[in-house]
């Protein structure tokens, strides 16, 4: 026995985890690095051997061009097949890999003659240039009987979603010429910054498909523009019964041309519009849609939408007769405290008290009036300058025009906060995310600017950089999580601090470390921050006091709360 097959022995025996039947082939999770057809002897052993293979999923490894030529050889045997679970199936590939795999992988199915109903490739970030490589699949007989289509954090981008729009109208038309149209029932695109037109190029074809069950696109950027073009189209899909729409920007107008399809769609089991921008007016749009019918519906999330006492006591009163409902998650919002308990009391008198998640991050309505008024303020910056008390706030010039989020990153100083608008929270936190595909400490980078103005002394200035900035670092950690990248994460985070020295032991950080620090102290007590992390900052942190260095008290502060 020679060395080589030896070692692929041992290989396919150490692999004990791997999920084989009858039908199915699965090496999910394994960290395989495939790069020659050899390396992928092990995958393609599996398919031969499989007599019926429905299922192949290669989660979790990586694949080469060549190791995918392989096994698109192999699958070329295989005309039953019908699941290609392809999620993270790529990772440290460069790009011009990636197509070309793609388009081995689609031609042996081609090729076999396979009727796909399920493709997932989540979690590859092949953007617009990996959907060139995937089009010849998607507009081929492959694909007429697909059912659903999960491309997740893709980084398709807004040139991604026209040729994915295209492709899949492609599908439509021929699969409809030859008398059975394309049915797709779910369509998972969150995270890829499909912005308006991207939203548009796809919602032409969900008009068109009518038979979507399950749409969620969190993440992307969409305005209200976008969101109306894809009402219009949800409206032609009836039996819609998931809807997830997250962290995009819907705002009041989006929310109306919801709310006025939302009649139509009384199938729908679970509604997310969390972190949305609806406003008051917006949430009263929702109840409104929401208020006749509706009866199977089990689960609506409207959390931190800036929603006042008014529209929490509509969306309440809309719940009255939906006997199904499981979970309503409103917090992060403006109730105040009467606001809160009118909707505990209407939800008891309802019996569905159990379904309210928890109310505990609402803001009194005073509260945020008092934070909008001066978000549209300018002040004076963080170097300096006396305090400015609530009269001098309202005699302060409103800017006649907004800045951009990178004319705000050149100069991060109060006045510039504040110029971003209303909307600075979600504008932060895409420009945070879109960084983070390219360059993690870009990332980082931007939550440092942020909080650098935790300690500003200029209201609202300290308040509203303090919560944007722990919704950048919530956003950081779900990120290392989905990355499995805490470690690089914590590294990060530990130079930009100034708890150690970078690769370039020169650089130092350049912004205000005590704000910082006082933003540290208050995610300090956060449930989402890593015990990793936790025990990594008290490490740094212990060693800062004994170095008793800059900043001592703040450091020490930090320290108690981690213990």
């Amino acid at each position: 026995m020679s060395t080589v097959d030896f070692n692929l022995k041992s290989l396919v025996g150490a692999l004990s985890t791997i999920e084989a039947s009858t039908e199915t082939v699965s090496f999910a999770g394994q960290s395989l690095k495939l790069n020659s057809e050899d390396d992928a002897k092990p995958v393609i052993e599996e398919i031969d051997k499989c007599t019926s293979l429905k299922c192949l999923n290669l989660e979790g490894n990586t694949l080469g061009v060549d190791a995918a030529k392989g096994i698109a050889k192999s699958l070329e045997k295989h005309p039953e097949f019908k699941r290609a679970l392809w999620k993270d199936m790529f990772t440290g590939r460069m790009k011009d890999e990636i197509p070309k795999a793609l388009e081995f992988l689609g031609a042996g199915l081609v090729e076999a003659g396979a009727r796909l109903t399920e493709l997932d490739l989540s979690d590859n970030a092949f953007g617009p240039i990996g959907v060139q490589g995937l089009a010849f699949l998607l507009r081929s007989p492959s694909c007429y009987a697909l059912e659903t289509l999960r491309l997740n954090n893709n980084g398709l981008g807004i040139t991604g979603g026209k040729l994915l729009a295209a492709a899949l109208t492609d599908c439509y038309n021929s699969s409809k010429a030859q008398g059975k149209p394309l049915a797709l029932k779910v369509f998972i695109a969150g995270r890829n910054r499909l912005e308006n037109d991207g939203a548009k190029a796809l919602a032409a074809v969900f008009q068109m498909l009518t038979t979507l069950e399950e749409v969620a696109m969190p993440q992307n950027g969409i305005y209200h523009a976008g969101i109306t073009a894809l009402s219009q189209a949800f409206s032609h899909n009836k039996n819609l019964k998931i809807l997830n729409l997250n962290d995009n920007t819907i705002t009041v107008k989006g929310a109306q041309a919801i709310a006025s399809i939302l009649p139509s769609l009384q199938n729908l089991k679970s509604i997310n519009f969390g972190d949305c921008l609806l406003k008051t007016e917006g949430a009263l749009s929702i109840a409104k849609g929401l208020k006749e019918g509706h009866q199977n519906l089990e689960e609506l999330i409207l959390d931190c939408n800036e929603i006042k006492a008014a529209g929490g006591m509509a969306l309440v009163d809309a719940m009255a007769d939906k006997a199904h409902l499981k979970q309503l998650y409103l917090n992060g919002n403006q109730f105040g405290f009467e606001g809160s308990e009118y909707i505990k009391e209407r939800l008891e008198d309802f019996g569905q008290l159990a379904a309210l998640g928890s109310l505990e991050d609402n803001e009194s309505e005073d509260e945020s009036d008092e934070d909008e008024q001066c978000s549209q303020s300018e002040s004076e910056d963080s170097d300096g300058g006396k305090s400015l008390d609530s009269k001098e706030i309202e005699e302060v010039e409103v800017p006649s025009s907004s800045i951009s989020v990178k004319e705000f990153l050149e100069a991060p100083n109060a006045n510039n906060f504040l110029a971003l608008g209303s909307n600075k929270e979600q504008l932060l936190l895409e420009a945070a995310q879109q960084a983070g595909q390219a360059d993690l400490d870009d990332f980082v980078t931007i939550i440092m600017k942020v909080t650098a103005l935790s300690d500003n002394n200029k209201p609202p200035v300290g308040e509203q950089a303090a919560k944007v900035g722990e919704k950048l670092y919530k956003a950081l950690f779900a990120w290392a999580e989905q990355h499995k990248s805490l470690s690089l994460v914590n590294n990060s985070l530990l130079v930009n601090l100034g708890l150690i020295k970078g690769e370039d032991r020169k650089t130092k950080p350049t912004w205000n470390l005590a704000g910082c620090l006082a933003s540290l102290k208050t995610l300090s007590t956060q449930s989402f921050l890593p015990e990793t992390t936790r025990n990594t900052l008290k490490v740094f942190m212990q060693r800062e006091m004994d170095r008793n260095s800059d900043h001592i008290q703040l450091k020490g502060e930090i320290l108690g709360l981690l213990k």
